[in-house]
């Protein structure tokens, strides 16, 4: 077998490969080029559009009225109720800025990898509304409007952006953002007047401007969607866009041909943030009046049952709810262009207010628009499938769509227009299936070959482990190196045949990889056929039920583990089983106090999975609370190790020890300044900034200036993580790691007793323990049953790492309030990168504790974490399986997220083992080593 660190690289791009496969299956791009651009030919009712897009608006928070009935927007509520139609814009996953505002103004919906791409740049060429419009006026952030402007062909789209600086989330008032955008456009029309060139361009046909409110979002995910800010930011849009819709009207004369959109590209949650398919995020408000939109209608009954109309006091107005990406083609209809070429929205027809002719046609263009697609799509999966494999969709054949298009023409010509809309409706939901069955016509062949590659390297890890850290007695067998020529030959000529078939099909080159993977995995597997017979072998001689109550615990653990991903109680209640371990075991006979310390630790850990989710209100009361108690704790535990009958204490390690309580108490001022400031809307201190930094870039390298000595080193990580982690808090979260870290050196402990109980280990101290000491051969010990359970609990923690601190198993929730000490100006990368330490610093301090007690129990540093590869592995599959694409948004986005993190959570690992390491046992001497002091 392979050397360790050649094998943990491998599994580590083997875990890449199965993380990102996730999205060639389910979440590939769904563009296709070479489409014919359809449009209706009968005069459309608007000249120009205007399109307000308020990034971050709920549709509840928009159309609820307050306690007094009074609404939020009166002015866009009084056009609700007097001159336009309105209802809920579904969104889909994931609820960024970026592709709601594709699904808007492009009419599809990108893929969920598209969120990395970044917001300016088009990793993709794809059609818009924009681009077929003869001229575009946008104004709003600098992260949303250049990728629809550098999308478009030729230089008719033009942007107006303020500084990407002014997204501050500490700002007096972010509503300032949006502000700046009615200003400008106010100063644009009134420049037109004097500028000849500017005032005809404005007064032809097929024109859109472009509005981007950004102010509700930034605002929502600084004081969060239900504040006073956020309300009163609804209000100073509504009153923004009264102002504009005087402004046009006085422009152009009040001529009856301005179209407009309201609408938003995601909602919020209700601790301010976005990304999943919560209904507070994909429920957003729409809507639409002026020339050649319907006028409100009075309804009795409502088509919904959802309960929002009345709630929201809009039960008799009738509500028309759409998917995002019909704005698209409504726009489109409503000014005359052509519909965007990727668009697979249906135009709502309900909101137009015009002939049932030119509702028939738009109708008509519509569905040939995506029929294009359809048959782009056919034609490209035809020509790259071998002909005896390809299996067209059935239910649109070329005939039947002749057939459909026939009937839909002729129901216009006769004028039963109500009749080619139904039919036309038919053939577009038609086409939307067949794309979607094209376009996921591989995905039972790349699913196969994943899971091949999956159950291929967790039986290969399991091998090693059997090999490299047991002692299962080896037999001979003669016909080795034949069965191994035999099977070299087989599996090159697989890995050929593969190669061969994949490239006559024209398949992407990341198909290479995940079917080619499982063939190398395969073949080292088979390879070790008789380890495989000598472990076949061992497991006879095991009683039958002793071998099925095993599989049975070690099945019931993981599937424990996969429900805390629904049920975070679940982990509660596992850590009460974990107090009452010691219990039926030797272990409370003979460390009373470890046990008892043991069980009091995990019960109390055992409430934090209890507490509230994100979005509590911050409480930097608790984080001060949590910081004190760590200096309280820090200093005892110097105190004890310097008052020791052995003082290994140097005065250097306590200098050292010294500052990081400083740094400590530092941290608290920080955390409490900061927050003072903001809540004062004074902004972020730049001297409180720069500490944070400094205090963040040091945490990984201070306790490499502290001795090896296991307590001293493992107590300088963890003050250092807590001053970092401190920085990060806005809640009872801060008291998490404290408590965390406590059980962490009782378990060091008690599983040191495990193992002496057990007679696996012997009796060295742990208080004069060094990490940097090297363990003979000799000395390392083969794995023991009960090393399986060591593992158990190390998975159990790392998982408890994560949901202990208040986050649920979705993409979107984590606070953004937790960076406001490092940085309050949008910066998406940088701050998802700090609340991602965030969620790593427990998980460090349970593979620095995790670290120990392979150390303590004289084992490889390698071999239990093969062991927790094989646990994450099997967890990983089963989320894998889970993964959809259908039913609610909710639903879709939660078992996208399952996956994410718990492949994510795999990969840190391998990468956290690494760095336990480091931060374990290495050194780094400033200055010459002082001399022990002696008692």
């Amino acid at each position: 077998m392979m050397n360790l660190k050649i094998f943990f690289l491998i599994g580590l791009l083997v875990h890449f490969v199965f993380f990102a496969s996730i999205f060639d299956i389910y979440f590939t791009s769904p563009l296709v080029h070479g489409m014919t651009p359809h449009s209706t030919a009968l005069p459309p009712p608007a000249k120009r559009l205007v399109l307000f897009v308020a990034d971050g608006l709920r549709a509840d928070t928009f159309y609820k009225v307050d306690e007094n009935g009074a609404s939020r927007a009166p002015n866009l509520r009084h056009i609700i109720e007097t001159k336009g139609s309105w209802g809920v814009s579904h969104t889909r996953v994931p609820t960024e800025s970026r592709p709601g505002h594709v699904a808007l103004i492009a009419g599809f919906y990108e893929d969920v990898s598209a969120v990395a791409r970044g917001w300016k740049e088009n990793p993709v060429e794809f059609d818009s509304l924009f681009n077929e419009s003869r001229y575009t006026w946008s104004w709003g952030s600098p992260d949303i409007l250049p990728m629809f402007a550098k999308g478009a062909s030729g230089d008719h789209v033009y942007t107006h952006c303020y500084p990407a600086d002014e997204e501050d989330f500490a700002a007096q008032d972010a509503s300032k953002l949006d502000t700046w955008v009615f200003d400008n456009v106010k100063d644009f029309f009134h420049s037109a007047k004097s500028n000849q060139t500017l005032f005809s361009k404005l007064n032809e046909d097929k024109i859109v401007f472009f509005l981007h409110l950004l102010g509700l979002d930034t605002n929502g995910h600084a004081h969060r969607p239900y504040s006073r800010e956020y309300k009163e930011n609804i209000k100073k849009v509504d009153e923004g866009v009264k102002e504009m819709i005087s402004l046009l009207e006085d422009f152009y004369g009040d001529d009856g041909k301005t179209a407009f959109v309201f609408t938003s590209d995601h909602g919020m949650t209700d601790w301010g943030s976005h990304g999943a398919g919560h209904p507070s995020e994909t429920l957003t408000p729409l809507v639409a009046w002026g020339a050649g939109v319907s006028f409100p209608q009075r309804v009795m009954h409502q088509d919904f049952d959802d309960g929002f109309s009345h709630e929201w006091k809009l039960e008799n107005f009738k509500r028309h709810d759409v998917n995002q990406a019909d704005v698209a083609p409504l726009m489109a209809s409503l000014i005359g262009v052509n519909f965007p070429l990727n668009s697979v929205g249906i135009l709502p027809v309900e909101y137009l207010n015009n002939s049932d002719h030119f509702k028939a046609e738009s109708m008509a263009a519509n569905a040939l628009q995506i029929l294009a697609q359809f048959n782009v799509k056919m034609t490209q999966k035809k020509k790259n499938t071998l002909p005896f494999l390809f299996t067209p969709y059935k239910l649109l054949s070329e005939s039947q769509q002749l057939e459909i298009l026939r009937r839909s023409r002729e129901y216009i010509l006769q004028e039963k227009h109500n009749d080619s809309v139904a039919l036309c409706k038919s053939l577009i939901s038609l086409a939307l299936k067949g794309l979607s069955y094209y376009h996921t016509y591989d995905r039972l062949f790349l699913g196969m070959s994943v899971v091949l590659g999956f159950i291929g390297w967790t039986s290969y890890v399991i091998l090693m482990i059997v090999k490299l850290y047991t002692n299962i007695p080896s037999s001979d067998l003669k016909h080795t190196k034949v069965t191994t020529g035999f099977l070299q030959c087989g599996f090159a000529a697989a890995g050929v045949l593969i190669v061969l078939f994949l490239l006559i099909q024209s398949c992407p080159w990341t198909y290479y990889i995940y079917c080619l993977l499982p063939v190398p995995m395969w073949y080292a597997i088979l390879r070790e056929s008789r380890l495989i017979w000598d472990l076949v072998k061992c497991m006879q001689n095991v009683p039958l039920l002793n071998s099925m109550a095993l599989l049975l615990l070690l099945a019931l653990g993981v599937e424990i583990l996969v429900l805390s991903f629904f049920y975070r109680a679940t982990l509660t209640v596992g850590l009460a089983a974990f107090a009452a371990w010691p219990l039926v075991t030797q272990l409370r006979a003979q460390v009373k106090v470890t046990t008892l310390s043991w069980a009091v630790l995990c019960l109390l850990l055992a409430a934090f999975p209890m507490m509230p989710v994100v979005g509590r209100e911050p409480n930097i009361t608790l984080v001060s609370v949590a910081g004190v108690l760590t200096l309280l704790m820090g200093t005892a535990c110097v105190a004890a190790l310097w008052n020791s009958q052995h003082r290994y204490v140097t005065s250097y390690a306590l200098h050292i020890h010294v500052g990081q309580m400083l740094n400590l108490a530092l941290s608290i001022f920080v955390v409490n300044n900061t927050h003072a400031n903001l809540d004062q809307k004074q902004g972020l201190p730049i001297l409180n900034q720069i500490v944070s930094w400094i205090t963040l870039g040091s945490s990984m390298v201070v306790p490499l200036l502290s001795p090896t000595l296991l307590f001293q080193r493992l107590l300088s990580i963890a003050l250092s993580l807590m001053s970092s982690y401190l920085l990060l808090s806005t809640g009872y979260e801060a008291l998490f790691p404290l408590v965390l870290s406590c059980l962490m050196f009782v378990w060091i402990n008690i599983e040191r007793e495990a193992a002496q109980t057990d007679k696996l280990s012997v009796t060295q101290k742990l208080s004069s323990a060094d990490f940097s000491w090297s363990i003979h051969i000799s000395d390392v010990r083969q794995l023991h049953l009960d090393d399986i359970r060591r593992s158990f609990f190390f998975v159990f923690f790392i998982v408890t790492a994560f949901f202990g601190t208040g986050n649920i198993a979705s993409i979107n929730s984590f606070d953004p309030a937790s960076v406001y000490c490092f940085l309050t100006v949008f910066n998406p990368f940088v701050m998802g990168a700090l609340m991602m330490w965030k969620v790593l610093i427990p998980f460090v301090l349970v593979m620095c504790a995790f670290e120990t007690v392979q150390v303590s129990a004289q084992l490889s540093s390698k071999s239990l974490f093969l062991i927790v590869l094989v646990i994450s592995d099997i967890m990983a599959l089963h989320f894998f399986f889970l993964v959809k694409d259908y039913g609610s948004w909710l639903d879709i986005g939660t078992s996208i997220s399952h996956y994410i993190i718990v492949m994510s959570m795999t990969m840190f690992l391998m990468l956290l083992s690494g760095l336990a390491q480091v931060l374990t046992s290495k050194k780094v001497r400033l200055w010459r080593k002082q001399k022990h002091h002696r008692t």
